[in-house]
């Protein structure tokens, strides 16, 4: 089948679906839809062979299949499906979302802008209403006021008038688009910081709310709150975990509670505890982020009453580059309001995809299943088996890592969301949390954790037996695909929060790293004082030099043809006397003496008797 009729084919099975389910009360985003067909077509229980091509009949029961799912309102499975594509579709990063905020606010903006900046006033009237205009936009920028508050737009007019009095229109509109455009970004940028710099003095700020004091609010209380809700997700997720664990071991026991979708309801608390983890983590870096932002605004208006301080007048130069720090910084505590209010909104928006909790395990039948049990925390069950740790020895070809050999333990990118992959492939989906102290393994480039040393053993003789029982447990539960992070198996199934975070597959661990130490040859910096010299007679040379150019004359000669020219003159030196004397050199060499004495031993005589002999050679010879 072509790509092209086969998109419309899944298009029109959407389609249906979504009417489907509407005819029976149910409304369904098309986003769900498609994933529920792709889950459905994975499930090898329902019998579609993704290499052939779908018949009427085919189509038929997938759409008869999707429709049943999404209308199962009692069932964990689905609850978790709605909560990934509904996060998944609200959710992005702190950077993305600042990005795509700002982009909104310029879109917002366009109207008004291209009204000032295509403006030919001639009349004063027109120039009084372009001033106006300008003034509301500087409003609407800055976010501090409504433009319909007389108030506000008299202090914004008035504070505009200090920087851009109304006199300067005329050279305004002689700019270019772009220049307005640039020049009313400043303007609106120095108003605000005149704007909060009075308002600190006391001496205005209408319409303008305390933001950072706000903030120091907010982020406490929805902190608290979101740690609230991790706790109880989390101490549910204990629960079912008990419960499971125990069932695991009592195969009589697993068909008993089998209507109970123990799983999945644990699936769906986990998932819900991940979302909250992700949120509270952007949620500590607003935290960060105000606290730091709250010391720089301190700083500045500290700064500005410095500058300021009883004068008249303060050359520009010197507040408005503070002006625009003020209004970047305020802009930032915006930004933080902004963000609060959504991740806010995005965990209130996330607590009704829990609600088959209620009422598949009201209090007293968890109580009942929970009786006799141990309900342990994962920080238990790490220190538990803390002490048992992999032996390296134990393996020749597989690699593990430990804390104290490798740089970035941290943050390596553990398989299955830090989940042992060996327990949840031999209990048929038992999720227990991986103990990194034992040992990671590293596998084709993957890093997995378990929860004992046992199970690590187990896993590394056949990997990739138990990651073939993992993948064929993730078909049967759609919502494993996400929870677990199996897209690179799932390609199709690939949501967009995940699709950013590609690169960090590929962080590597640091086991052994290169370095190298370099001596200065000079420490100190060089004091070389290129006029020195040593020699007393260049010395006296360049004192002569300067000497004899004190006794000069300068001369300028002027014709009746150059006298309209430009003037001209010139320096000259006088001829002198002046002679050379050069010096000769030369040597002589003579021959070295060369005398002996024979004799001076003696003789059989009595009597010694010296004979001097002189063998030094003739001058010529030499």
């Amino acid at each position: 089948m072509p790509p092209t009729q086969a998109e419309s084919v899944i298009k029109n099975i959407i389609r249906e679906i979504g009417q489907e389910c509407a005819a029976h009360g149910e409304t369904v985003s098309e986003t769900l839809a498609a994933f529920m067909v792709k889950a459905v077509v994975l499930d090898p229980s329902n019998g579609f062979n993704m290499d052939r091509t779908l018949m009427k009949s085919d189509v038929q029961k997938l759409v008869k299949l999707c429709v049943s799912r999404l209308l199962d309102s009692k069932n964990p499975s689905l609850d978790t499906i709605k909560m990934q594509v509904y996060f998944d579709m609200n959710y992005t990063s702190r950077e993305e979302f600042l990005e795509e905020h700002h982009r909104i606010l310029e879109s917002r903006l366009g109207s008004v802008i291209r009204e000032i900046t295509d403006n030919r006033a001639c009349t004063r009237e027109e120039l009084e209403s372009l001033y106006r205009k300008i003034v509301s936009y500087v409003l609407l920028r800055s976010g501090l006021g409504s433009p319909t508050d007389i108030k506000v737009v008299r202090e914004a007019t008035a504070a505009l008038q200090s920087i851009f009095p109304q006199a300067e229109l005329g050279t305004f509109l002689t700019l270019s688009k772009k220049d307005k455009e640039r020049q009313l970004k400043e303007l609106t940028m120095v108003v605000t910081g005149i704007r909060l710099f009075n308002r600190d003095c006391g001496k205005g700020g209408e319409g303008i709310d305390d933001l950072p004091a706000i903030l120091q609010e907010a982020v406490p209380a929805t902190t608290q709150h979101i740690d609230s809700q991790l706790q109880i997700a989390q101490d549910q997720a204990y629960r079912y975990t008990a419960i499971l664990e125990t069932v695991a071991k009592n195969p009589l026991l697993s068909m008993e509670l089998q209507p109970y979708m123990l799983k999945e309801a644990l699936y769906n608390m986990r998932q819900y505890e991940t979302f909250l983890q992700i949120i509270l983590s952007d949620i500590i870096t607003c935290a960060q982020e105000v606290e730091m932002m709250i010391k720089q605004l301190g700083a500045q208006l500290e700064q500005l009453k410095m500058t300021v301080k009883s004068k008249t007048a303060v050359p520009t130069s010197q507040v408005f580059p503070i002006f625009i720090a003020l209004s970047n910084l305020w802009t930032s505590f915006q930004d933080e309001t902004v963000l609060i209010s959504v991740l806010s909104n995005l965990t209130t928006h996330l607590e009704p995809f829990l609600g088959a909790h209620e009422l598949l395990f009201p209090e007293k039948v968890m109580q009942n299943l929970l009786d006799g049990l141990t309900v342990k925390t994962d920080v238990c069950r790490m220190k538990e088996h803390m002490e048992d740790r992999v032996r390296p020895v134990d393996f020749r070809k597989q690699e593990w890592l430990f804390p104290e050999t490798t740089a970035n333990f941290d943050k390596l990118l553990i398989q299955y969301r830090g989940f042992c992959a060996y327990t949840f492939a031999t209990t048929d989906g038992l999720l227990l949390p991986g103990n990194p102290a034992i040992g990671i393994l590293k596998y084709k480039e993957k890093y997995y954790t378990f929860n004992t040393r046992d199970a690590a053993y187990l896993f590394a003789e056949s990997p990739e037996n138990y990651m073939d029982l993992i993948k064929e447990k993730a078909k049967k539960n759609a919502e494993l695909i996400q929870l677990l992070e199996l897209h690179q198996q799932f390609e199709t199934l690939i949501p967009y929060s995940q699709m950013k975070d590609v690169d960090k597959h590929h962080i590597k661990p640091i086991t052994k790293c290169e370095s190298s130490t370099q001596t200065d040859t000079h420490i100190l910096p060089p004091t070389i004082v290129r006029s020195y010299e040593w020699n007393e007679w260049e010395l006296r040379r360049k004192a002569i030099k300067l000497a004899n150019l004190r006794r000069k004359v300068t001369h300028s000669v002027q014709t009746d043809l150059s006298h309209m020219r430009r003037e001209n003159c010139s320096q000259v030196y006088p001829p002198k006397d002046a002679s050379t004397q050069s010096m000769r050199e030369s040597s002589t060499r003579v021959p070295r003496p060369q005398i002996y004495i024979a004799g001076l031993r003696g003789g059989q005589g009595k009597i010694t008797y010296g004979v001097k002999v002189n063998l030094t050679r003739a001058v010529d010879e030499t």
